[in-house]
């Protein structure tokens, strides 16, 4: 078993607050919060159970026992009004632990709110740091790189995914089979009990069909020539599709001074093993890993950070900009091998400024410091040694 870093903070935030869990579904929620419950003594009661389900709609719950944990309930249409008697009945008598495998704020019915009531906190796919069982201190620390080495090829992680059951079972094949099997168990059974959408067959082609342009620039139009629906059908089913933690899109940063696209968006994959090519594969792992560090900073540390991509009108880039009290923080760019520093990524640093810029390599024949650009500390690293050192 890997121990889930997410866990101690989840476990010291039980004791004042409600905590809601959200993540994609099969990224380990379920073992997570039952090793909680099985830890504090409490009870854990899914919404997918039928006993389980009764027992939360009349309100029959263990009343010897902590903790409640409750999983999937954001399927109860009343998901909200329900906590908040809970909260307010027992809020300072029992421990609350809501998960699901979806953006919770996104679903429910009815005016109530649970605002001030809880703590959010978000479960990604395995990190490599996670997998390494390397340490993680703070977020300010991510660009120094700190002494912390990398331990493992990364290889497995790039190529399997960072979802439990492709990369704990090391297997090309079956992790082929789980990813064929979980596209559509997402459509048909998530999408179905929480979504109107009458034509299942073709999200499902939508789906498929992202596979193609994650990381590049998202286009609704293109994606809907390919299905033949209406341009608001494709952007709905996007829409429903983030909502379920399977794609999340990055918006662009900078003005017109650095001559910025401004409504371009870039798509990415919760499990970025789906993307057709390694270096898209590369991208979207660096992505969901950087995403990880804007969620733990919000989650843990309360720190509110905006990861971002930069795109000039003339088509030079820059992978990702992590935005620190709305300005430039971090600029990252991923390249599969070692070469000089990405004209798009010499561009941005020149004007915008951050605060360090990172040229991140997978396959790096050495790293190295390279001259300072005005107050900006730039670097070529290893994928390795720059994800060792992210939570």
């Amino acid at each position: 078993m890997v121990e889930r870093r997410i866990a101690h903070a989840i476990a010291a935030d039980l004791p004042d607050t409600m905590v809601l869990l959200s993540g994609p579904r099969q990224s380990g929620k379920t073992t997570l919060v039952r090793g909680l419950v099985e830890a504090r003594g409490g009870r854990y009661y899914s919404w997918d159970s039928p006993p389980d389900r009764l027992a939360i709609q009349k309100r029959r719950l263990d009343m010897e026992r902590p903790l409640w944990a409750f999983d999937e309930l954001h399927k109860f249409r009343r998901w909200r009004a329900f906590l908040k008697d809970l909260s307010d009945a027992f809020g300072r008598e029992r421990e609350l632990l809501v998960t699901g495998s979806a953006r919770l704020e996104m679903y429910g019915h009815g005016g109530d709110s649970l605002q001030g009531r809880y703590l959010p906190h978000h479960l990604h796919p395995f990190t490599y740091s996670e997998l390494c069982g390397l340490p993680f201190g703070e977020i300010a620390q991510i660009p120094a790189l700190g002494t912390t080495a990398p331990t493992r090829d990364l290889g497995d992680l790039l190529r399997l995914g960072g979802f439990p059951e492709p990369l704990l079972g090391g297997s090309d094949r079956r992790a082929a089979r789980w990813r064929l099997a979980y596209g559509a168990r997402l459509v048909e059974e998530e999408v179905a009990s929480l979504e109107q959408v009458r034509e299942l067959e073709r999200l499902e082609l939508l789906f498929d069909r992202l596979s193609d342009v994650a990381g590049g620039i998202l286009s609704i139009n293109s994606l809907r020539e390919d299905l033949e629906v209406a341009f608001e059908t494709v952007r709905s089913w996007l829409a429903i599709l983030e909502r379920l933690d399977a794609v999340f899109r990055l918006s662009p940063c900078g003005g017109p001074r650095i001559k910025a696209v401004k409504k371009e968006q870039k798509l990415y994959f919760w499990d970025w093993a789906r993307c057709a090519s390694e270096g898209a594969r590369f991208e979207n792992m660096l992505a969901l890993h950087l995403l990880r560090a804007v969620h733990w900073a919000a989650d843990v540390e309360g720190e509110k950070l905006q990861l971002r991509y930069f795109r000039h009108r003339a088509g030079l880039e820059v992978d990702f900009v992590v935005l620190r009290g709305r300005r430039p923080w971090l600029a990252v760019e991923a390249a599969l091998s070692d070469s000089d520093l990405a004209p798009g990524l010499r561009y941005f640093v020149e004007r915008a400024r951050p605060d360090v810029a990172f040229q991140v390599v997978l396959h790096p024949a050495r790293e190295r410091r390279l001259p300072d650009i005005g107050p900006t500390r730039v670097q070529v690293v290893s994928a390795a040694r720059f994800l060792a050192n992210c939570p």
